[in-house]
């Protein structure tokens, strides 16, 4: 029999109602940031290039038994990623839901991953350093601060489109305020 397939607002995903081995899957709780700087320049954006050469945001699983928070897992995988220290918290940018087939850990079982993210700010003159340790343990190939006006057409994945979207408008307003 085949498995049932639907179409979400991320990813193709399997159904997990059956009791079939195969199609029963992993949940896991991530969380990460976008972080910000304001430069002479204009904003810039700190982004990674993940294992599968895609641009994207630092994130990672939450550590729940040490009683971890959404927002401390985030600044922590800023951290750990991306080396950046100094981070202000802005404000919280929403949660995506997504449905993928692990390819490194659970190989071949189907994850159903919630990514809680924020908004960060570093101050200006604040310099990627080069990836090495737990970056580069995690696969990160390159980091780069990337200018504002071009950092939703370098995000590699389109179920970060509402969350960049939302890091976007933080700065509409801030403009409309002035």
């Amino acid at each position: 029999m085949k498995p049932e397939t639907h179409r979400s607002s991320t990813r193709r995903s399997i159904t997990s109602r059956r009791i079939n081995e195969d199609l029963q899957h992993r949940t896991e709780v991530s969380a990460g940031g976008l972080v910000f700087k304001r430069t002479s320049k204009g904003v810039y954006f700190a982004m990674l290039k993940d294992p599968f050469g895609k641009w994207t945001f630092p994130k990672g699983h939450v550590k729940k038994a040490r009683g971890e928070s959404y927002r401390k897992a985030g600044e922590r995988e800023v951290r750990e990623e991306l080396g950046l220290v100094d981070l202000k918290f802005i404000r919280p940018l929403g949660k995506i839901d997504i449905w993928f087939r692990d390819q490194f850990v659970f190989k071949g079982k189907m994850v159903h991953k919630f990514i809680y993210y924020f908004l960060f700010e570093v101050p200006d003159g604040t310099d990627l350093p080069k990836i090495k340790g737990k970056a580069k343990e995690e696969f990160i190939q390159a980091a780069a601060w990337v200018a504002i006006d071009k950092v939703a057409s370098r995000s590699g994945y389109a179920d970060m489109d509402p969350v960049v979207r939302r890091a976007l408008g933080y700065f509409r307003k801030i403009a409309t305020r002035d």
